[in-house]
This record gives structure tokens, sequence and C-alpha cells, in this order.
């Protein structure tokens, strides 16, 4: 199918057209994104590509230093100005990379070694970059248009970090929205869903501190390796045995450290072990920090050993507010069909920043699938030969755009 076709089954409309008419251009700009990855707080020459490619937009104002290498941008809307901005809808896209190798063979593959664009903000950050240039060229809405280009998504709170500079005390939002490309699912489809959307991400630590000692007398010691070995058997229990079976949760052990692989008659004197909680709910969320406390002091203690507990909360659940998720919806049905449109998506278990922003203003966070009719490929997300694809890029703009031209119609002026 040729690349015209495949643009005229994605969408319609006045956005859509008019931003497919530049999708090379955004293409190149999404390329040289992915040629050229940074992690958090590290966006030096994206952030730098970004203020470049929004001055040659021509957007009114372009702040940077928000969350060190955040940059924002703001947009007029008719009649509109610095001294009247008028209401303000916020539109996000994250910038940062991961630290993952990239194994894939493409003209445009990461030039840093160990570091590659695996989750799609190189193309969230390129639709955002679309949105900006037809908001700008075309003006059709009544307002201010808060283009948030987020540094540090993965692992280093951005979004908190951009807020904590004042973000919508400077730039007093109505309401913010996100996108986050999806390979799983069908290209073209809109997901999104009212309340939780992805869930908090919290990291647990248990460091297990027993008695040392040799292999062959291991009477003489308190081995935390079989300490931690009980541990990991009774964590798993939690869930499945102490929630509800209609709430969702989950617990995964995923580390774990104890002695030396060169010394193999040596029983080491502590264990660490690692992993992380997924909820969607604070109530839950709790009941399994204070079960996890409980049962992690309590098998050590009876086994002569101590064991420490540290839960870390790092990002709250993201959580649609229902107007705006439905609002994101009918937009959505009008720039695609509504049988394109997953109103009730499931949510994910994966986290998110973006909770950050949510907890504070009114908004909703979609996913827009890139993957085939059949709801395959391209390589899922954090995978060494992931990629975005392409052809999403002049919807996901559009979607952006037209979620502020809905939100500020002219008529309201």
């Amino acid at each position: 199918m040729s690349g015209l076709s495949l643009q005229s089954t994605l969408a319609h409309g006045r956005a859509f057209a008019h931003i497919a008419a530049f999708h090379p251009e955004l293409t190149a700009f999404r390329r040289d994104l992915h040629a050229h990855p940074e992690l958090g707080f590290e966006e030096v020459y994206t952030s730098g590509r970004v203020i470049e490619g929004l001055k040659v937009c021509g957007v009114d104002a372009v702040h940077t230093g928000l969350g060190k290498t955040g940059v924002v941008a703001l947009v007029y809307g008719r009649g509109f100005s610095a001294q009247n901005p008028g209401r303000m809808i916020g539109l996000r896209a994250d910038m940062d990379a991961l630290p993952l190798p990239e194994l894939g063979d493409m003209a445009w593959k990461s030039c840093k070694p160990g570091l590659m664009h695996a989750c799609g903000h190189d193309g969230h950050t390129a639709m955002l970059m679309g949105a900006a240039r037809y908001l700008a060229e075309t003006r059709h809405f009544a307002g201010t248009a808060v283009l948030i280009f987020q540094p540090g998504e993965e692992g280093y709170a951005g979004a908190r970090a951009m807020m904590q500079d004042g973000l919508f005390e400077r730039f007093p939002c109505e309401k913010v929205f996100a996108q986050h490309n999806a390979p799983d699912v069908p290209l073209g489809v809109v997901g999104v869903t009212p309340g939780p959307m992805q869930a908090a991400v919290d990291r647990i630590e248990i460091r297990i501190t027993g008695k040392g000692g040799h292999g062959a007398r291991p009477h003489q010691t308190v081995d935390p390796v079989l300490v931690a070995g009980h541990i990991i058997t009774a964590a798993q229990s939690i869930v499945s045995r102490n929630l509800s079976a209609f709430d969702q949760a989950v617990l995964s052990i995923c580390a774990m450290h104890a002695g030396n692989p060169l010394a193999m008659s040596v029983i080491p004197g502590e264990a660490t072990l690692v992993g992380t909680v997924r909820t969607y709910s604070e109530v839950i969320q709790q009941q399994i920090e204070d079960r996890l406390t409980l049962l992690c002091t309590s098998i050590a203690q009876g086994m002569g050993a101590s064991a420490q507990v540290n839960y870390e909360r790092m990002y709250p659940a993201t959580v649609n507010t229902v107007a705006e998720a439905h609002f994101v919806a009918d937009v959505a049905a009008q720039l695609v069909g509504k049988d394109k449109v997953w109103r009730n998506m499931m949510p994910s278990m994966g986290g998110e920043d973006f909770s950050f922003m949510l907890q504070v203003v009114p908004g909703a966070y979609m996913r827009i699938g890139q993957g085939l009719p059949d709801g395959a490929g391209p390589h899922p997300l954090h995978n060494s030969r992931y990629d975005f694809n392409d052809e999403i890029l002049p919807l996901g703009a559009a979607l952006h755009a037209s979620l502020v031209e809905h939100a500020l119609p002219l008529m309201a002026a």
C-alpha cells in the first residue's frame, strides 16, 4: 500500500490533511532524534533540536530550563497574545531514551553504543512538533496551546521536575493530555479509558542479614540465601491470598544477590532481593507494603535472621479524569472513526510519570496503535529491535492539535 493511500485509511479532517503534507519532514526529524538518543536530564542535543524546530514552526514563545532540559512552547490562538493568553490547554511529549543497545540495522540506528530510543519517545516528540507547526500555521482555536517537551520519563520523574520548576504556575493549563505509541494495537486505533490507565510503580528492596560461614557446616550459620528463598515464595502469596480477585496488582521479585559465584563453599552473611509492585489503588498499594513488610521481617526472624524492607513509591498511578477521557474519545472518533476508538482500553501495568501532572490538572493519557491490522509488531517497547512506526506521525500530531481545537473552539472567544 502506498504512503498516500495508507494515510487516507488512518484519519481524515482538516488537521490531518494539513499535517500529512509535511509527513516527510516529521519523519526526518524523528529519525534524527532516534539516531542521537539521550538519557533523562541529558537531552541536550534533543532539546536543542526541539528548540530549533519550534522556532522554524513559528511558535510564539519558547521557554527552556524547566526540569533541567525540558522545553515549553506557547502558541496563541486567533486574537490572543502574551498579554491576553486566554484559557490554556497542555500537550505533553517525553524526550528521553533508554540504556539499551540497539540491534536494528536501519540507516537511522543509534550512533551511541548502549543507548537507544526503545520506547518511541522520539516519535512522541516528533508528533508534538507536528502539532506545533500546524497550530502555529492555522491558529484555529481560542486561547493558548502549551506544548510540553519533557525530559526524564524513564525512571527520572521528569514530569515532577518540570512541575517543581513551576510548570503549571507559569502556564496554568486547564487540561493536559499525552499519548503513547502502542506496538500491540492495530495501526490507527486510539485507546483511552476513564480512570486508571497506567499503574503505580514501586521499587522494593529487601536486605536480609544472617550469619555467614562454611558451606560444609551450615548448622553454624544463619543462611540468608535460604531465608531469601522462603521470602520469594511467600511474597507471591500476597496478591493471590491477601487481595480480592477483583483487585489488580502485580508483585515481582526481579533480582537477587548473595555471595560470590567463585566461592562455592561460602555461605554469605547477607542477601538482597529487588523487585517491583504495580497497583492502581492507593489502598491496595498500602496493603501490599504492609503485608510485605510483615512477611519479610517475620520469616527472617523465625529463621534467626533479620530483614529490612525498603518500599519506594516512584510513580503514582496514571488516572484519567472521566470527562477528559470521554473528550479524548469523542475527538478521536471524529478523526479516525468510531470503530477505531477503544473507549474502555484495558489499563497497563506499566508506569508513566505523566501521572504527576494528572494529580494536579485534569486530563487524559491515551495510546495510539502502530501495529499491523491484527495487532502484531513492530517489536515491543523496551526491546533492542524496536523502532517507532513513522506512519502514525501525522495521526498523532493531528490528534494533539484536534484536542486543542475542540477544547478551545473559536466560537467561544
